[in-house]
């Protein structure tokens, strides 16, 4: 690998493993995003150990069961009687990959009563792991469509802006104007706000990538248009248009081709804009609501004192969250910087 394409390899591989790791929730999260421990609200992280083991499983990693105290029910304790083995490739609840595959096999798990919860539970009991790596199949799916919706609309209106100039250059471009004047994030909520309250959670995510694809379109739309007014000057479109090339021909073999860089690299700096933006919105309770588990959902019970000061693991989903965007950070970096050396 030359140490030019190193820079942009490197995040595009782990950001594809997060990716592989959403799609693959069902058979890597030891528990469903709705399954409930009603025993166990708010139950912090188990504590894994490593030693021989009890059971059919001679050596490797195992849990105790964990229980709440009789005069503290918001504390528990370790029941030490017992040791239960981390089994791998256990059987547990069903789910569907990518919505063809049906399985019940899972990564890792305990026999019950034990319970494996690396992130702790919720109030009502539910694993938070399992439930950041489903919420991520909505938050971070969300960010792709939304992006790409945008995006088409970005490259369709500035290559016409670009391309034809006069009377359809100065409408786009005032729309875009107007679309750049007002802060999205309020424009978000004020559109998402007037719609019916309650979506099922198919409907809210289709409606929350629609939203973010109309409002987000303007800031890449001048980019490409100023490209494609520099591209429609070159030699070789002058001389397929003195060929009588039609504009459509023009448009789809020398202008629009000659974008994709520049495309690329506002896909990587929207993407996780767009994240943002769906975390936000399910976070006031105006996204996909529950039970789906959007990561805004996930930490929307971090609104309440008693989860601040007591239960600092509902924090966890929002730390998950730093990764993925630095790297989606040093990739779009990885491109600007390829694309400069490119044309320089």
């Amino acid at each position: 690998m030359s140490p030019a394409r190193r820079p942009v390899v490197v995040p595009l591989v782990l950001l594809t493993a997060v990716y592989a790791a959403v799609v693959l929730a069902g058979p890597i999260a030891p528990y469903a995003p709705a399954t409930q421990h009603r025993d166990l609200p708010f139950a912090p992280p188990t504590r894994v150990h490593f030693a021989p083991t009890a059971g059919d499983v001679p050596f490797g990693p195992f849990v105790y069961r964990v229980a709440a105290r009789a005069d503290r029910p918001d504390q528990y304790d370790d029941d030490r009687s017992r040791r239960y083995p981390v089994r791998f490739l256990s059987h547990g609840p069903p789910y569907v990959v990518a919505g063809l595959i049906a399985a019940d096999r899972h990564l890792f798990g305990v026999d019950a009563p034990a319970t494996l919860f690396l992130f702790g539970s919720d109030q009502f009991g539910r694993d938070v792991f399992s439930r950041v790596l489903f919420g991520g199949q909505i938050s971070l799916v969300a960010g792709v469509l939304g992006a790409g919706l945008a995006l088409t609309l970005a490259l369709t209106l500035g290559a016409l802006a670009g391309f034809y100039g006069g009377w359809t250059d100065e409408a786009i471009m005032r729309t875009a104007e107007l679309v750049l004047a007002l802060p999205w994030l309020y424009l978000l909520l004020a559109i998402r706000s007037v719609l019916p309250l309650h979506l099922d959670p198919v409907q809210a995510f289709l409606l929350i990538v629609t939203v973010l694809g109309i409002v987000g379109w303007a800031r890449p739309a001048r980019l490409i248009r100023g490209v494609v007014q520099s591209i429609r000057q070159r030699d070789h479109v002058l001389a397929a248009r003195a060929s009588g090339a039609t504009d459509l021909y023009l448009l789809r073999r020398h202008v629009v081709p000659a974008t994709a860089g520049l495309v690329v690299t506002q896909l990587a700096v929207l993407i996780p804009q767009y994240i943002l933006a769906e975390i936000t919105l399910s976070f006031f309770g105006l996204g996909v609501g529950e039970p789906a588990p959007s990561w805004g959902a996930l930490l929307a019970a971090a609104q309440r004192f008693d989860v601040l000061s007591s239960y600092w693991w509902m924090f966890l989903p929002g730390i998950a969250l730093v990764p993925v965007f630095l790297l989606y950070y040093a990739l779009a970096n990885a491109l600007q910087r390829r694309q400069v050396a490119v044309t320089s």
